[in-house]
């Protein structure tokens, strides 16, 4: 399809013909004081990733005028990079306003996306506290990886079972000896929809949307971390049904605060940087932070090497008191590498392969 896209000679610009249902579906819920950090995700998306993306953000009523006029003021050069959609939160099964205080305010809306988005095939949905170190791309061809079973994928909570949460506290089934993440999701919505789950409440099994709010009944005196205990509890009945990847694609302050414990990430870097626990804005891991604020603040047009690496470099040599701070090639790895790429891809669209030195 690349070669057909352009003439002999051309630059590739694979985007301008690339259809609907190739692009990237990429989902977040926001809601209460979210705006900003949810922006600064979908800038990370959009920064590092190549092939086209449908956002579809789902978020309280008395947002949703400041979403799109925010997002329609990011340059041309990156709006033809994506569109995007903006929902209501609705809750199809169950009391909505139970499902709304699940938790954080309206994070149980995941569990409704295989109903909400029946025209979608396959999406990434991610907390709104997530960063794109690399392209989306990337994360995406883990779809291909799914066997004839699976219909999503997370990361696990804890790389060290003795001492992770769910192993220790969980008054509840959870998937594996550690349990999963829920922060950054990928979901063959198509498999989902067309399931049928096992579960603790009938002898046989039932449709996604039907076993949502009996299961959220059964067990809601139970769970502590709402939709994720949930989802924990799905695919501790179906673990058939789920594709674990690894921890760079859902890093955590956990992965470092007590020393490192994300093998993958010591070798790869950071993929997809998850900074719960509210560390972008406070001071309690300063590496998450200057992650943060130097996406926030890079200007759209400006060097990627010039206006966001070397400063992030300076940034991270006054977090070297902490023990994430004390390994910034694995949170800077990736984002290099990154750099790289789109700096070359730049240099030989605007230059032209044949004067390359």
């Amino acid at each position: 399809m690349e070669k057909l896209a352009r003439r002999s000679g051309e630059p590739r610009n694979f985007q301008a013909v690339l259809p609907p249902e190739l692009w990237i579906h990429l989902a977040v819920v926001a809601c209460g004081n979210r705006l900003e950090e949810t922006l600064v995700m979908l800038k990370s998306a959009v920064l590092f990733s190549h092939r086209k993306m449908q956002f579809h953000i789902f978020t309280e009523e008395s947002l949703k005028p400041e979403f799109d006029k925010q997002l329609r003021q990011w340059p041309d050069s990156y709006t033809k990079k994506f569109e995007h959609r903006i929902y209501p939160i609705t809750f199809s099964v169950g009391n909505p306003q139970e499902w709304k205080k699940l938790f954080k305010p309206c994070a149980a809306q995941r569990l409704f996306l295989p109903v909400i988005l029946k025209d979608v095939d396959s999406l990434l949905y991610v907390d709104t506290d997530v960063l794109f170190l690399r392209p989306v791309d990337d994360i995406w061809k883990l779809l291909r990886q799914f066997n004839s079973t699976q219909l999503a994928a997370m990361a696990p909570e804890h790389e060290i079972p003795k001492i992770g949460w769910y192993s220790r506290f969980a008054r509840h089934p959870f998937y594996g000896s550690a349990g999963v993440n829920s922060g950054v999701m990928l979901m063959n919505l198509t498999r989902i929809r067309s399931a049928q789950f096992k579960n603790s409440m009938i002898p046989t099994g039932l449709p996604w949307e039907d076993m949502l709010y009996p299961l959220y009944q059964k067990y809601k005196n139970a769970i502590t971390w709402g939709d994720q205990d949930l989802l924990n509890i799905i695919f501790y009945f179906n673990p058939e049904c789920l594709y674990v990847f690894p921890c760079q694609w859902n890093y955590r302050p956990d992965h470092c605060m007590y020393g490192s414990n994300c093998k993958e990430a010591e070798r790869e870097g950071v993929s997809v940087l998850h900074g719960n626990r509210g560390v972008y804005h406070d001071d309690k891991q300063p590496t998450f932070k200057a992650l943060y604020e130097a996406i926030r603040d890079f200007p759209f047009q400006d060097n990627l090497f010039q206006s966001m690496y070397y400063p992030l470099q300076l940034k991270f040599l006054e977090t070297v008191h902490t023990l994430c701070g004390r390994i910034p090639q694995v949170f800077l790895k990736q984002i290099e590498k990154t750099m790289k790429r789109a700096y070359e891809k730049h240099v030989i669209v605007r230059v032209g392969p044949n004067q390359m030195r």
